[in-house]
C-alpha cells in the first residue's frame, strides 16, 4: 500500500520560508513521477513543481526561483523548499506520485496522479 505523508507546513509572516517534506512508502517502481501541488483558498488545486525518477525538475512560472523540489531517494523523501514567502503561496499543499514520467515533462496542469497525501497547510500573512 503506497502512502505519502506531508509535513513542515505552518503560519509564517511574507518573506519568510518553509521546507515542506512528503515521506512516501509501500512504492516499489524503479520509475516515477512525484509532485507539489497547491490548493488556495476558493481555488483549484494547480500544480507547483515536478521532479522524475531521473531528477528532472520543471516548476511553475509563478514559483520559479522562489521554490527548489528535491527527494532524497535512500530515505524515500521528496521535498519543498519555499524561500520569500508572499501571501499569495497560502494553500494546502499535497505530495502526489504516479509510476509514469511522462506525467513529468508534460506539464503541471493536470492532476491526474494515482497517489496523493493527505496535505500540509501553508498559511502566509503580510
Amino acid at each position: 500500500q503506497v502512502q505519502l505523508v506531508e509535513s513542515g507546513g505552518a503560519s509564517v509572516q511574507a518573506g519568510g520560508s518553509l521546507k515542506l517534506s512528503c515521506s512516501i512508502s509501500g512504492y516499489t517502481f524503479p520509475t516515477f513521477c512525484l509532485a507539489w501541488f497547491r490548493q488556495p483558498p476558493g481555488k483549484e488545486r494547480e500544480g507547483v513543481a515536478t521532479i522524475d525518477s531521473e531528477g528532472n525538475v520543471v516548476y511553475a512560472d509563478s514559483v520559479k526561483g522562489q521554490f527548489t523540489v528535491s527527494r532524497d531517494n535512500a530515505k524515500s523523501i521528496l521535498y519543498l523548499q519555499m524561500n520569500e514567502l508572499k501571501p499569495e503561496d497560502t494553500g494546502m499543499y499535497y505530495c502526489a506520485l504516479d509510476q509514469w514520467e511522462w506525467k513529468c515533462s508534460r506539464g503541471l496542469g493536470v492532476a491526474d496522479f494515482r497517489y496523493w497525501g493527505q496535505g500540509t497547510q501553508v498559511t502566509v500573512s503580510s
